[in-house]
């Protein structure tokens, strides 16, 4: 796991006016507050201004928790700002979904034990439970609800207890095979990640690869994107391809697109984990 930052990174995004770069910037410098990062964009469809900044804390005059009710008073309702503040050294808690397949949950498993990730992931879940050997290889608890039509709104309930009691606040669909219901939605709004074959919206259901061997496609990719109400259609984080030829049969097809899956999957997470993504009229803005 790589080291905990004594930092503050704030994400905002107000109406376009002039001035704003310069207040932000001003706010952290007067306070003593060294700036690390900063990118910012504007809209010019909708006149809208975003921004990242990440500044050290170690000489900051204004106390971490102090920061969120100073910003709001002086620059927030001033510029009509919608904003979020993080900090380096509070690490996000994930818990992975998963079903049977495993390839996503490895290539995860895998960046976090390797220490790639500033991250915590305290638990796994399960509709299943053919994948506990992997969480055990990685030693982290591994958690079974089996769901039917009949149960699913109980096993809901159990889970996001389980997620409360362990200050989960990032979930990861990594290939699992559930729709979520609306009210988890709503209780992590842009904060469930998922993973899709193919470019969205297409070859919904079962096979996508075979779906797309018969209409002889030459490219196949993935997307990973924030879980909304509407199924597979929230703020999409990263997509890639691969092409493919005539002679590429079925089972090469799904060896790429697992390739790709997990691929795509950790560079979503990758940018969620480091906090560079804002979510504006469901589309990302994703800072370098």
């Amino acid at each position: 796991m790589q080291a905990k930052r004594n930092t503050a990174q704030l994400l905002l995004h107000c109406p376009d006016k002039p001035g704003i770069l310069a207040e932000v910037t001003n706010f952290i410098t007067i306070n003593k507050g060294n700036i690390i990062y900063l990118d910012q964009y504007v809209d010019r469809l909708d006149n809208i201004f975003f921004m990242r900044i990440e500044w050290e804390l170690e000489h900051f005059v204004i106390p971490r928790n102090k920061i969120q009710d100073y910003f709001y008073t002086l620059y927030a309702q001033k510029y009509e700002m919608s904003f979020k503040l993080y900090f380096g050294d509070e690490l996000p808690r994930i818990a992975i979904f998963v079903s049977k397949m495993s390839h996503c949950l490895y290539d995860m498993l895998a960046r976090y034990t390797a220490g790639e990730w500033s991250v915590e992931i305290p638990l796994i879940i399960s509709n299943h439970p053919d994948l506990k050997h992997v969480a055990d290889r990685f030693d982290i608890p591994y958690y079974v609800f089996p769901i039917t039509k009949e149960n699913k709104a109980e096993q809901e309930e159990k889970e996001m207890a389980l997620l409360a009691e362990n200050g989960i606040t990032t979930i990861v669909l990594a290939r699992y095979m559930q729709i979520i219901s609306d009210r988890m939605i709503e209780s992590y709004p842009n904060r469930i990640i998922n993973i899709h074959h193919s470019f969205l919206p297409a070859f919904i259901g079962a096979k996508p690869y075979h779906q797309a061997f018969q209409r002889g496609v030459k490219i196949i990719g993935a997307t990973s994107h924030y879980v909304t109400k509407e199924l597979d259609a929230g703020p999409i984080i990263e997509q890639e391809v691969v092409r493919i030829t005539h002679k590429d049969n079925p089972e090469d097809l799904v060896m790429k697109g697992k390739d790709l899956e997990k691929i795509v999957l950790s560079r979503a997470v990758q940018k969620d984990i480091e906090r560079k993504i804002l979510v504006y009229k469901n589309k990302t803005v994703i800072f370098n």
